[in-house]
């Protein structure tokens, strides 16, 4: 929000932003001067500020008017037809391919793949992070209700979920189509292509027990202030518009009832400035171990909880264009040990690699070399192979 709200400080007059600052926070109003001067505003205006503290209208009926800029004349109706015509697709992991899921992904922006992770892998999955689970406290906020509760650091905290929901090998096929970036450079005469792989972005469970309230729609490109303009048809989209790939796992059935994930249908095609429409959601119900891929332009979140007595489990992760700084920074959140148990492929995955051709080195090296021999190098990890 404070980065909205630095721009918008200098776009418009002193009390609207004051209603920005209210909307956005709970402050009294006389906590709002200090808050005008780091928006930038001038002396002037903060003279002006001390006089309208006392009159300004923060009623609840006023704090509903648009922000300027707000689209105007209802939702767009075309894009609530396109919304409402799209089909889901439903695969199941035994017979999907890699062409069908990115096809999927492009015409529609999310599909459901059933059976991805075994049973058994799913209740290891809950035996390792449900310790965790019981220790969590609720969000100091509005993003997640406070009846959910979050386990982070999974690379450390589940082994299973690492190696089946993290390095599943369909997921990350998927990933590598869509958001790898290649990049043609001159190094004096010669042309150098480099490719950068994905790394993961961010390793989540979310348990929302009953009475949770739905979680507001939202794009999780947002991080990374992707500028999306809006596409005609699925036909337009290029590899590259998008820069994260989520997945969604089921810990536990998943229904409408009990908040399973909702997500507008071709929504990746909007522009950056559309906002969402609830009316327009489609809601990913799961078996144990089913999943649902999306991409992180789609409008998307939780939904309420609504019953008495059913927990929503869900095991997520993300996965980034090599080349942009991870949500969850792994290198905290995970021992070097914890690192240490998996293969070159998974360490590379979590961030322990140099993404082409040159970022991420320690003392000019591939990373991995800390992580193999103690910083000792034994034998040389070259940046552009294994």
């Amino acid at each position: 929000m404070s980065c909205c709200l630095i721009s918008l400080a200098k776009q418009v007059p002193l009390t609207l932003t004051l209603k920005v600052l209210q909307r956005g926070s709970n402050v009294n109003p006389a906590d709002i001067k200090g808050r005008a001067v780091l928006l930038g505003h001038s002396n002037r205006s903060l003279i002006e500020l001390e006089d309208t503290l006392t009159s300004f209208d923060m009623s609840p009926s006023r704090l509903e008017e648009p922000l300027p800029n707000a689209p105007a004349g209802g939702f767009p109706k075309h894009l609530a037809e396109d919304s409402r015509a799209a089909k889901v697709d439903v695969f199941d992991a035994s017979s999907a391919t890699v062409d069908n899921v990115v096809e999927s992904l492009i015409r529609t922006g999310g599909c459901v793949v059933r059976n991805l992770v075994s049973r058994d892998d799913v209740r290891n999955i809950d035996a390792d992070v449900r310790p965790y689970i019981l220790k969590d406290q609720p969000w100091q906020g509005d993003f997640f209700p406070p009846e959910t509760r979050r386990v982070t650091g999974l690379v450390q905290k589940s082994p299973t979920f690492t190696r089946k929901v993290l390095g599943n090998e369909l997921y990350q096929e998927v990933c590598n189509r869509l958001i790898s970036s290649t990049h043609d450079a001159w190094l004096g005469q010669k042309l150098e292509r480099s490719v950068a792989p994905p790394q993961v972005n961010n390793t989540i469970v979310f348990s929302i027990a009953p009475g949770a309230k739905r979680q507001e729609l939202h794009r999780d490109d947002m991080n990374y202030h992707n500028e999306l303009p809006a596409l005609d048809s699925h036909a337009d989209y290029t590899v590259g518009r998008d820069c994260a790939v989520g997945l969604f796992v089921a810990g536990k059935k998943t229904t409408r009832a009990n908040g399973a994930t909702r997500f507008i249908p071709r929504s990746h095609l909007w522009a950056k400035t559309q906002p969402p429409n609830e009316d327009l959601c489609y809601y990913a119900e799961l078996e144990p171990g089913d999943a649902f891929i999306m991409l992180a332009s789609a409008y998307h979140g939780g939904s309420a909880n609504t019953t008495t007595d059913e927990e929503r489990l869900v095991f997520s992760c993300f996965m980034i264009k090599g080349t942009l700084r991870q949500e969850e920074n792994q290198f905290l959140a995970n021992s070097l040990d914890s690192v240490r148990q998996y293969d070159a492929r998974l360490q590379k995955i979590i961030g322990y690699s140099v993404s082409m051709p040159w970022l991420g080195w320690v003392d000019f090296d591939d990373p991995r070399n800390l992580l193999l021999n103690g910083g000792q190098a034994k034998e040389k990890i070259d940046h552009y192979g294994s």
